[in-house]
């Protein structure tokens, strides 16, 4: 590493490295002393407020804290509750980020994974459960990504817990120093992969459908008996806590959740013709037979909430595989394979088919994605606010002035996300999840 990249590692003082490679975690307590005891897990676990659970709390939060450090000026208490004078603050902080270009870069990565224990400690991992209750509760995780190393391993150490695991597809166009630094990244912990069978992923064709379907047969296949799975992409960032996400699902019950809508005729064009793919899709005259299956069509999006079940189901069930393959020549098939099966009967899980279990994907919790044709003034019928950020392909990437809002929401994980765009609502979401997660409050 050089001189000049040192320096753009922006949490790692010398003073850090040194407090780090002192205090670290075991699996079972931490090595750090309160009262002359140890503080073990039971006492970071305990929802009790005894003074000893909350001293060893305070002490955990020390470790693991993300809360910004090169802008004191930067106020994410007041940011997150929609101060305009703190989010103007943000802005001009953002804009000096921008300037001095402090992303992490692949080989950064590289050089920080040569130690795995550092690594965790430097970036600040929380590698023991935080309860009795998400411990009992595992999660699978299938994340698609193709581009921006930081952002990827920031979401991955935002949902980061020890009791998930978490299937990590790669696009097979990606760079091989990007490929490389993921799986440095994902060789630091027990819990996290990279799918063995990887797709050259080409936007709005099957082969993002068959990225999640790899990393679901690799995640049936683990030890680790998680209960529900959910997907995510690379511009993803969640808005809940690991314990939060797990008390959704609990209520739950087996149930899925997802957008899944009755088609317009433009959408229902997208299984009727034949689809080419190559570099991208296109669609051919070739009228395609009907889909095989009694029930009707749906729509949605690629992001879904579903128990394991589900995922069972659809690797078995004759019918859903006859399903699948009618579909891998339809345009954008992610957004009406995932809705169907949700709606068909017998699909753990599903709901019935009749327009009263119809969801949109504001009803739905499973993502928050903006579109710009639905932004406005919600007093006057909008379906949500103005973007603060900017627009990628008609979906708002998220800006510091969005972070308010987006909290109050129900969904678990919002897109999307850019740290070259706009870090600072990054840094405040990060520190906002991290207090939380450790305190179960607002900070």
């Amino acid at each position: 590493m050089s001189p000049c990249d040192f320096r753009r590692l922006r949490f790692f003082s010398f003073q850090k490295l040194l407090i780090f490679s002192l205090l670290a975690f075991s699996s079972a307590f931490l090595i750090k002393y309160t009262y002359n005891n140890p503080c073990t897990l039971k006492d970071i676990q305990s929802d009790t407020e005894s003074g000893k659970s909350q001293i060893c709390r305070d002490e955990l939060y020390e470790l693991v804290k993300l809360k910004p450090q090169e802008h004191d000026e930067l106020n994410c208490s007041k940011i997150i509750k929609g101060d305009s004078d703190a989010i103007q603050k943000a802005l001009e902080v953002n804009t000096d980020l921008k300037k001095k270009n402090v992303y992490l870069s692949e080989q950064m990565y590289l050089n920080m994974t040569t130690d795995c224990q550092k690594f965790k400690q430097l970036r600040k991992y929380i590698t023991i459960p935080m309860s009795k209750e998400e411990e009992d509760f595992p999660i699978a995780y299938s994340m698609v990504i193709h581009e921006n190393i930081e952002m990827f391993e920031r979401l991955l150490r935002a949902i980061y817990v020890p009791q998930n695991i978490y299937c990590i597809h790669v696009d097979e166009k990606s760079p091989a120093q990007f490929k490389e630094a993921v799986s440095a990244i994902t060789s630091c912990f027990d819990n996290v992969f990279v799918a063995s069978k990887l797709e050259k992923v080409v936007y709005a064709s099957w082969s993002r459908v068959q990225a999640d379907l790899n990393c679901m047969q690799e995640l049936l296949k683990s030890n680790i008996q998680w209960k529900y799975l959910l997907n995510t992409c690379g511009s993803d960032f969640p808005l809940k806590t690991n314990a939060e996400i797990v008390r959704v699902l609990r209520t739950l019950n087996g149930r899925n959740t997802m957008e899944s809508e009755k088609p317009s005729q433009l959408k229902q064009t997208r299984w009727k013709f034949h689809h080419e793919v190559g570099d991208y899709i296109s669609k051919t005259e070739t009228i395609k037979a009907p889909p095989p299956i009694t029930s009707p069509m749906f729509t949605g999006n690629a992001y879904i909430v579903v128990s394991r079940d589900f995922v069972n189901y659809i690797f078995e069930e004759p019918e859903v595989q006859k399903f699948i393959d009618w579909a891998k020549d339809t345009y954008s098939p992610d957004e009406h394979l995932w809705a169907t099966l949700n709606r068909m009967p017998g699909v753990p899980g599903s709901s019935p088919y009749n327009g009263k279990y119809e969801q949109s994907d504001m009803n739905a919790m499973a993502r928050m994605v903006r579109w710009s044709y639905e932004e406005g003034d919600i007093t006057k019928g909008a379906a949500y606010p103005r973007c603060t950020g900017t627009h990628r392909r008609a979906v708002c990437v998220n800006g510091v002035g969005d972070l308010s809002w987006l909290i109050k929401q129900h969904h678990l994980i919002a897109n999307k996300f850019d740290p070259k765009l706009d870090d600072t609502a990054i840094q405040c979401l990060e520190e906002y999840l991290r207090y939380k997660t450790l305190y179960n409050k607002n900070v």
